[in-house]
């Protein structure tokens, strides 16, 4: 019947997925006549929970021979949580999850919700193992996992508890993954972590991220397109400032960790950055390529934030240039800091993350109006969809899924650039 993996949250659940999905299949998971369903659980948000809580009872209704195994930060935050649902037969920790020996060993059905649980100490874990994965099924980039876990602890994340102390794959394995995928024939790579900018601090010679970024481009002349996703710019080392600017194949999209302009707010919520650093680091980017585009995150409705700070933080759009918003109103988490100071009402969260998602609308269609008439190199993600190299999402003619198209950009449709694809620099008949 086979194995079916629902990943919740981010880019790094999506990779661990893959691995997975061939763990659990190599272990015989999901063979013979039952089928079997693991949920890759997110926990940055008391929602992202309630909604993995919410598919599972659906999949149960749905399958009800299915054997339904939850994993994933939430069941390693929670586990007894998700042990005590009727519908799971069983609940396995992060790094349990990657290894096929944890599948094999699965309780039978019917057990009590305490036999449910293979949970361990996510804080014990020193290693990540660079899996390899030479494909990602419906995916036309390919996703790249280079560290786990995260050593610092703002005040409103769950995240460490269950991802673990920062961990990072060393340089060859990620650069030998780099290979194969490119050998598949993608032509982008993003490359993947909790805390990327933290890369190599427990490796030999503590090594920069910089250095990586570097090493894979040189090492690697055939990959086309190589993608970096969130970073903490305050930790943003000068070896990788550099490759931003001068390597053209590292596309111009970063997506930064900001959560705030505020420097209360940003002291509260134990970051390491306050609003100038945020705006300095955007300025001396954007000088060096021009043509950068910056993504954020950004919470709204943190505990103790005043009309005037959260202000503060719908100026740091326009300050910042931003481009790419995930607006998170703010929501409290059992166990962290946070959640124990004074709270705003809901009403009041809510709006603010409404005001904010307006203002990041706002900026991204004038990203959009100033891309018209400019020529484009798309990346095709399925068929008449790609994506421009500073990650703008384009309605395009032509293309196959994973090729490289030049294009030119004649028309704005519904939010996206309306791209005409070029055939030696005339459009396409």
């Amino acid at each position: 019947m086979g194995v079916d993996v629902i990943s919740f949250g981010c880019r790094l659940n999506t990779y661990e997925a893959e691995v997975m999905k061939r763990e659990a299949g190599a272990a015989g998971l999901g063979a013979g006549e039952t089928n079997a369903i693991v949920f890759n659980t997110c926990a940055v948000t008391a929602e992202a929970v309630r909604q993995a809580r919410q598919q599972i009872r659906k999949a149960r209704r749905e399958n009800p021979q299915a054997r339904i195994v939850v994993t994933g930060c939430a069941a390693q935050v929670e586990p007894a949580r998700f042990a005590e649902m009727t519908e799971v037969d069983a609940v396995i920790g992060n790094d349990e999850k990657l290894k096929a020996e944890s599948y094999r060993a699965l309780p039978d059905f019917g057990v009590s919700a305490e036999e449910k649980v293979k949970v361990n100490d996510i804080m014990s874990v020193t290693e990540t193992a660079g899996h390899m994965v030479d494909a990602i099924e419906g995916r036309a980039r390919a996703i790249v996992q280079i560290q786990n876990g995260c050593d610092h602890r703002c005040t409103f994340c769950i995240i460490p508890y269950g991802r673990g102390n920062s961990r990072s794959v060393p340089m060859g394995a990620v650069v030998e993954q780099v290979k194969r995928l490119v050998a598949s024939g993608y032509n982008e790579v993003v490359l993947s972590g909790v805390d990327m900018t933290s890369w190599g601090a427990d490796l030999p010679g503590s090594p920069k991220l910089g250095r990586l970024i570097q090493s894979i481009l040189k090492t690697v002349p055939d990959l086309a397109r190589l993608r970096l996703s969130s970073i903490d710019s305050v930790e943003a080392d000068e070896a990788l400032i550099e490759a931003i600017g001068s390597e053209r194949r590292l596309m111009p999209h970063l997506h930064l960790s900001l959560q705030a302009g505020d420097d209360m707010i940003l002291k509260r919520m134990k970051r390491r950055h306050l609003r100038d650093d945020s705006i300095r680091f955007c300025s001396e980017m954007r000088a060096k390529r021009p043509d950068i585009v910056f993504g954020a995150d950004l919470i709204a409705g943190f505990p103790t934030e005043t009309d005037a700070m959260f202000d503060n933080s719908l100026k740091l759009v326009d300050e910042c240039g931003l481009t790419f918003l995930h607006v998170f109103p703010f929501s409290p988490r059992e166990g962290t800091p946070a959640a124990r100071m004074p709270q705003l009402p809901k009403e009041i969260v809510k709006a603010r993350a409404a005001a904010l998602r307006e203002k990041g609308e706002a900026a991204h269609a004038a990203h959009l109006s100033r891309r018209l008439g400019s020529l484009q190199r798309v990346l095709i993600e399925r068929e008449g969809i790609g994506r421009a190299e500073d990650f703008t999402l384009c309605r395009i003619d032509r293309g196959e899924p994973g090729s490289i198209l030049a294009a030119k950009i004649i028309g704005l449709d519904a939010g996206l650039l309306q791209a005409e694809a070029l055939i030696d620099g005339v459009a396409a008949a």
